[in-house]
């Protein structure tokens, strides 16, 4: 068993991990960074570019077979499941490998390869080979997918979306359970590949959006293309030979069917990867999932008497945000504090931003509309406007003109506090108002931007006017909001 002495040890080589790495080797050369896995990020091996990947090649399907409605013919589409998966998998490989090119750079003496455990607060064991012992920890091991235990009917049938970026070929059926972020993402790709499909959910949830008006926009949409139903009644999953078979209530008929899949993939939900770190050891008060109590703004864990720790996490482990670039910012605040420690600085959060490239999109800004109505809603503080996508001119010209956007402010002050937004490349508008919200510009400062014709952000001006109307202004209001809370 060797023995190491570090200023700081980072378990996890993920994008938090990473950027804990780069912060907290700017504060130290005995830094080091500690992997059990293979290599390359989450975001490039198993998530965000491999979807993509195959999201690009089911729009290129998609538009082929949709060219007819522009007096495009174009006969006798065809998708070579092979050939899709094969450039998949290409390109994922070399996302996958300029990440870990990028990990060559740091040097071998700073990495560690294999599990690690806490044996006491500050003591690491990592696999049966080292002991390293750090003066301060960041926990950086992101987050695995987790499934209902009745999914275990389905065997090796039951997969999550890592397996799908492995297939040499498409199925010819497949059952989505979760019409999450990955549960459509994937599920409407595959449709649009000619796979199968039926998505099942839990509880009505659809994607990221709590607007009742936006989430049921969103719905009657999707069922146009594909089958979703959000709080599906499933009576059984079997296996019968090669294939998975699913009883359940069609949603609108109300008729009890049997359909029979390829497989069964389980989009239900991700778990942070830290029940594995012997975490009784490291003096760390968790909450009821086992994750430790932090502070959003230093990424600094607590002690089991409430105390301030030596310990920070970030990134998917947290649970908190589990985005690409929040693990990229998370990383930099942890590391840069666990370097300074006992010195600690809060770190910078931007204004949530989420995106769903599904089609039409899906995208939140700022806090949900949930949230927003809980913490206004009381002393009617919230202002909303809205905007379809229907007659919108640009969205008309290249038909795609369905979606709806709801955007909310401030009575009083008329400060922009957030949006869901569905319909056609929401993506470049949910920046937009993100970047306007990190400015706190007000929904007039916003009108008085540049608008340009003909363009898709003529539909979110149009709800920036709708909510600009619906606005109460002025000292007396503002002072009323001051004074009321949440539930007053």
């Amino acid at each position: 068993m060797q023995q190491r002495e570090v200023d700081i040890a980072i378990i996890g080589a993920g994008s938090a991990g990473l950027s804990a790495w780069h912060a907290a080797s700017k504060h130290s050369d005995r830094v080091v960074l500690i992997e059990g896995g293979e290599y390359g990020t989450t975001c490039a091996r198993v998530g965000c570019m491999p979807s993509k990947l195959l999201i690009a090649a089911a729009e290129a399907a998609h538009q082929a077979r949709d060219a007819g409605g522009f007096g495009i013919k174009v006969i006798g589409v065809e998708v070579d499941g092979r050939a899709v998966m094969a450039r998949l998998k290409q390109e994922r490989d070399g996302f996958v490998g300029r990440v870990f090119k990028s990990m060559q750079r740091i040097p071998e003496a700073n990495r560690l390869q294999g599990h690690a455990r806490f044996e006491d607060p500050h003591t690491l064991r990592v696999g049966e080979h080292t002991r390293v012992k750090a003066r301060n920890i960041v926990i950086a091991t992101g987050s695995r997918s987790t499934w209902p235990k009745m999914f275990d009917a389905a065997g090796d049938r039951l997969i999550i979306n890592d397996d799908v970026f492995e297939w040499d070929d498409l199925p010819e059926s497949i059952a989505v359970f979760g019409p999450g972020v990955i549960g459509l993402e994937l599920g409407q790709a595959l449709h649009r590949l000619g796979v199968r499909l039926r998505v099942f959910g839990v509880g009505g949830a659809l994607g990221p959006f709590r607007d009742a008006k936006v989430r049921e926009a969103a719905d009657a949409t999707f069922n146009e293309e594909f089958y979703v139903d959000p709080d599906a009644r499933v009576e059984k999953i079997e296996r019968d030979g090669d294939a998975v078979v699913i009883s359940f209530i069609e949603r609108q008929s109300g008729e009890t069917l049997t359909e029979r899949f390829d497989y069964l993939l389980a989009a239900t939900g991700r778990r942070p990867n830290v029940d594995r770190l012997d975490l009784e050891n490291a003096n760390l008060a968790l909450d009821d999932k086992g994750v430790p109590h932090f502070n959003r703004f230093t990424l600094q864990c607590r002690n089991t008497d409430d105390g301030p720790s030596h310990v920070f996490i970030a990134g998917d482990a947290n649970q908190e945000l589990p985005l690409l670039h929040e693990a990229n910012s998370e990383g930099r605040i942890a590391g840069d504090n666990a370097g300074r420690f006992p010195e600690l600085r809060a770190g910078r959060r931007n204004v949530p931003l989420a995106i769903v490239f599904s089609e039409p999109q899906m995208a939140t800004v700022g806090e949900g509309y949930a949230e927003l109505e809980k913490r206004l809603g009381g002393c009617d503080c919230l202002a909303v406007g809205e905007a379809s996508f229907a007659d919108q001119g640009r969205a008309v010209v290249m038909r795609q003109n369905r979606g709806l956007m709801r955007l909310y402010a401030e009575h009083g002050s008329g400060q922009f506090l957030g949006a869901e937004l569905f319909g056609p490349r929401v993506e470049h508008m949910a920046h937009l108002l993100a970047w306007a919200q990190e400015q706190k510009l007000s929904i007039s400062e916003m009108l008085a931007m540049p608008w340009y014709h003909p363009v898709l952000e003529e539909g979110l001006r149009g709800a920036l006017h709708d909510l600009n109307a619906n606005l109460q202004l002025g000292p007396a209001i503002t002072e009323r909001c001051m004074e009321c809370g949440p539930g007053d």
